[in-house]
């Protein structure tokens, strides 16, 4: 008579676990979706939930993307966030960009723009998503360089309306035609063009030097040219990498909305 109580018992309690376990998934599934914002009513195209820019700022970008929004059909909507609530930047923007349907339907026209501030506890992540349609004027690299170039620096300094605004400066000339993406590529390079000339000249002159120094000693080579001479190319490398201090950044496509 206990043997089938006991599997009473063990029934009971797996049932139990089931529910319980059943029950966290989806609160867990539902804390995490509640956390991508539902879209703005009334519609807006400057989203602030962090409080970072004032109001003033946030009343020059929307008037800035509403015009460019009536005259071209085109949508740039602005999102600043607390959280990417256990996200991938890239996934968050892309969830916003489809969930709200940014860009004209048909024509997958629509561009986010992603911020989640730098705290004291977490990097800042900053992001532009592009609607397949926008692709042509604005690829992925190109995203990520107006991001890199546009947007960090600023952001660095504690200016998020300036980086903010030159990223939708930059999108609106590029998907207006103004300029191409390979002009854009080129335009931002500046004085910059002479730093890895330099590297390079100092890398050959420390060889030359360490070569000139073995053969007075009759010693062997010593690797530690080699490796200051690998870690300045990497610092050429990194000019251009993607992230300027607590910052990283990118692209990724969606489609059109309403």
């Amino acid at each position: 008579m206990k043997y089938p109580l006991v599997l009473s018992g063990i029934n009971r309690t797996s049932g139990l676990s089931v529910l319980l376990l059943t029950a966290l998934f989806v609160l867990n599934l539902t804390s995490l979706t509640a956390q991508i914002p539902p879209p703005p009513n009334p519609p807006k195209l400057v989203n602030d939930y962090t409080g970072t820019l004032n109001q003033a700022q946030v009343s020059n970008l929307e008037q800035k993307l509403v015009n460019y929004n009536d005259t071209t059909s085109t949508q740039i909507v602005v999102v600043l966030v607390e959280d990417l609530a256990n996200y991938d930047v890239a996934d968050f923007a892309f969830k916003i960009g489809e969930s709200w349907g940014v860009g004209k339907a048909g024509s997958n026209n629509g561009a986010v723009i992603l911020i989640k501030p730098k705290t004291d506890r977490s990097r800042g992540k900053a992001f532009i998503a592009t609607g397949y349609g926008l692709e042509g004027a604005i690829p992925d690299a190109l995203a990520k360089r107006i991001v890199d170039v546009e947007m960090i620096p600023s952001f660095s300094q504690g200016d998020y309306y300036t980086g903010i605004d030159n990223a939708v400066n930059a999108i609106i000339r590029l998907a207006s035609g103004e300029y191409t993406a390979d002009q854009y590529a080129q335009q931002d390079l500046g004085d910059a063009w002479f730093i890895p000339i330099i590297i390079i000249i100092l890398i050959i002159f420390l060889m030359k030097s360490s070569q000139s120094s073995n053969q007075i000693g009759g010693s062997k080579s010593s690797s530690l040219p080699f490796w200051t001479a690998l870690w300045l190319a990497s610092q050429a490398g990194r000019s251009h990498s993607g992230s300027w201090g607590n910052f990283s950044g990118g692209s990724r496509g969606f489609g059109g909305g309403g």
